[in-house]
């Protein structure tokens, strides 16, 4: 087939083509991506798929996974309470002019956890905004429209570079309606692992655009890898596993290790953007009790597909989720095997997806449990159908690849559409629905009573199960710092009081122990009449305590920044400022590559 030089004006039409149906002409046509030519014969014009009407459609995709929440209210799924608690503190903290908060002030009841430090920001800060500028019980919903429209349009952009536009419409839709994402979204309420879903397709694009760009894209693959990092941590450690593989798969196949040393950089440089919740985060970890988040039923072992368990309300989700796991990899293997025959043309991409496709589904069975022991911090993960997130994206570009090799590709539409609905019938009608949820937690807030914490974040000296419900801000403990009673025959006066600071002016006749409404960490710093002073903590509970003399004293509680805190950001905005650098010595070392790429995509297009 001789392919004629394109002409400019009639570059923009290829992507606007129907496929020609079987798997050859559809090769033919998708190698004008390699070779920069168009195909001979030209195709009938159908409709314009531009950027505005991709996301149309995809805006009504979302609308059609969130609507049964328009009419039952609210899906109150696994970790719901968690997100909205966090979201409507964190907005609580914003009106005091804490921009970027640490301490969660009413988690325990009140008494406070470090869980900003531990949680990546994204999910918690995005919800909050959301809170902030529409009603509370819409704020979910929208967050979970805002990140499936998100995942389509960056599936979208990635499929586009390989497949025919019709198909690579299709690959948005199959990813971003995806029955994993039902389950995040309806049994999970996993708002910010859907968030890191949603990248995972971006950062495939720019990882095989390194492939062949090598190093201009390292600061790209590091914005968007440390985005997941931001997002979501376990689904990081997924993606910082899975590039290793992907960029493992192409040094295998150019024989070399070309491919790892940009690869490596950018990573390395994605987690330096990333440093300041990061290094936080790791350092801070020997200050909580940070080994809760694998126990009881959250450890690996117990949450491999069709788990034996003996829970049988926990083997009931667990056989629900391992039922869709199931149904994706069907789909994928069969769509795999059908577009085998692109290994002729990007046997490159075919592999790296094959591969990291097959490595999913062996990690989600029990014969994997050796590498989860093995593998560092992989056990982080704690589920491994969590797998289905890198899964879901090969699934979609493989099915979507495979419409080619149908004559009437609409059928295998159809089907994935049908198969998602009938995941859909299964999972939405089991729904926990509570809309009161969101309106309990906000009351706690507002009443003082706070809202209950979370075992991995509470501090190493601490015991929030033994913690009041119901306790004033200040109390004493006895001398032997047991028991905690209401401060009678103290004068106390709160000076100012929120989330990071707590100035109080305190007159008594005989010395106490100050018992603030507060557990122990090491970043809380006690001064006493403007000089530090040493704290002491509750054994029963972790409360903090402060020892005071006979008089009248100020007493400053404060959350200091520390060093690891510091560290971290200072990283960050060392790396920022080098990748800057590094897009202008390239752009100056290059002046023309601007345009040039601007051609190459537009010969794409």
């Amino acid at each position: 087939m001789s392919n004629p030089q394109p002409q400019p004006r009639r570059t923009a039409d290829w992507h606007n083509r129907q496929p020609l149906g079987i798997l050859d002409d559809s090769i033919d046509a998708m190698s004008a991506h390699t070779t920069g030519k168009l195909p001979a014969t030209p195709q009938r014009q159908t409709f314009k798929y531009s950027a505005g009407s991709v996301l149309l459609l995809l805006c009504f995709v979302a609308t059609a996974l969130i609507a049964p929440m328009l009419r039952l209210g609210q899906a109150s799924g696994h970790d719901f309470q968690f997100h909205l608690a966090s979201w409507l503190e964190v907005a609580g903290q914003w009106r005091e002019g804490i921009l970027y908060p640490r301490w969660a002030e009413w988690a325990n009841w009140g008494f406070g956890e470090p869980r900003f430090i531990f949680y990546p920001p994204a999910s918690w800060m995005a919800g909050a905004a959301l809170g902030l500028l529409l009603p509370w019980k819409m704020a979910p919903g929208a967050f979970i429209w805002l990140a499936t429209t998100l995942a389509g349009m960056c599936m979208w952009r990635l499929a586009r570079e390989w497949l025919p536009m019709p198909q690579a419409v299709a690959a948005a839709v199959f990813f971003a309606a995806n029955p994993y994402h039902l389950v995040m979204i309806y049994y999970r309420a996993d708002f910010a692992e859907l968030l890191a879903s949603a990248l995972f397709p971006l950062m495939l694009q720019v990882a095989l655009r390194m492939l062949t760009s090598g190093w201009r894209e390292l600061p790209a693959l590091a914005a968007v890898f440390a985005a997941i990092w931001l997002s979501n941590a376990p689904a990081a450690v997924i993606a910082t596993y899975s590039l290793v593989l992907l960029f493992a798969v192409a040094c295998f196949l150019r024989r070399g290790v070309s491919p790892a040393v940009p690869g490596g950089a950018a990573m390395a440089a994605g987690f330096g953007l990333a440093a300041f919740y990061v290094l936080p985060a790791a350092w801070e970890r020997q200050w909580v009790q940070i080994a809760q988040v694998a126990s009881n039923n959250l450890r690996p072992e117990q949450n491999f597909l069709f788990t034996q368990a003996s829970d049988p309300e926990f083997v009931l989700f667990n056989w629900k989720v391992s039922g869709v796991a199931m149904e994706v990899m069907l789909v994928a293997g069969i769509a795999a095997v059908a577009t085998a025959r692109l290994r002729r043309r990007f046997a490159e991409l075919w592999w790296m997806l094959l591969t990291l496709g097959a490595t999913s589904v062996l990690l989600m069975f029990r014969p994997s449990a050796f590498v989860w022991r093995l593998l560092p911090d992989l056990h982080f993960v704690q589920f491994p159908w969590r797998w289905l997130i890198p899964l879901d994206l090969v699934f979609a570009l493989f099915a979507a690849a495979a419409m080619a090799r149908l004559r009437r590709p609409w059928l295998l539409v159809f089907g994935l559409i049908a198969c998602t609905a009938a995941t859909a019938a299964l999972i939405v009608p089991n729904a926990w629905w509570d809309s009161e949820d969101i309106p309990a937690i906000a009351a706690g807030i507002h009443a003082g009573r706070g809202y209950e914490g979370t075992d991995e974040y509470a501090p190493v000296t601490s015991d929030p199960y033994n913690l009041p419900r119901a306790a004033p801000r200040i109390a004493k403990a006895d001398p032997e710092m047991q028991n905690v009673t209401p401060a009678a025959g103290v004068r106390v006066h709160i000076e100012r009081w929120n989330a990071e600071r707590r100035v109080l002016s305190v007159d008594s006749p005989q010395a106490f122990v100050l018992a603030p409404r507060l557990v122990n960490y090491p970043a809380w710093e006690v001064r006493v009449d403007g000089k530090p002073a040493p704290a002491s903590t509750a054994t029963d509970t972790g409360q903090l305590l402060v020892p005071l003399t006979p008089g009248a004293h100020a007493v400053d509680l404060r959350f200091v920044r520390t060093w690891d805190r510091t560290t971290g950001a200072a990283i960050s905005v060392l790396t920022a400022a080098l990748l800057i650098g590094f897009v202008v010595l390239l752009r100056r070392i290059s002046p023309g590559s601007a345009s040039a790429l601007a051609r190459r995509s537009e010969l794409r297009r």
